[in-house]
């Protein structure tokens, strides 16, 4: 009996550890998506304005495509 409950703790701790791990490893990622996003943004927008500048035509992300 003693025996059970002692690898029934290490499991506990394990998949404590493990879960701990992940959520680091999740809220890692979510800061650099949003990061991503921001730069994404700001280049769709510094590309907007270049298409503008050189033709003076409504930027191509702001177009609808032709089959609309």
């Amino acid at each position: 009996m003693q025996d059970r409950l002692e690898k029934s703790e290490e499991q506990i701790a394990y998949l404590t550890k493990t879960v701990e791990d992940l959520s680091e490893i999740v809220a890692r990622q979510a800061r650099e998506i949003t990061r991503l996003e921001r730069r994404l943004g700001l280049l769709l927008e510094r590309e907007a304005e270049r298409e503008y500048e050189a033709g003076g035509q409504i930027p191509l992300a702001d177009q609808k495509p032709p089959h609309w």
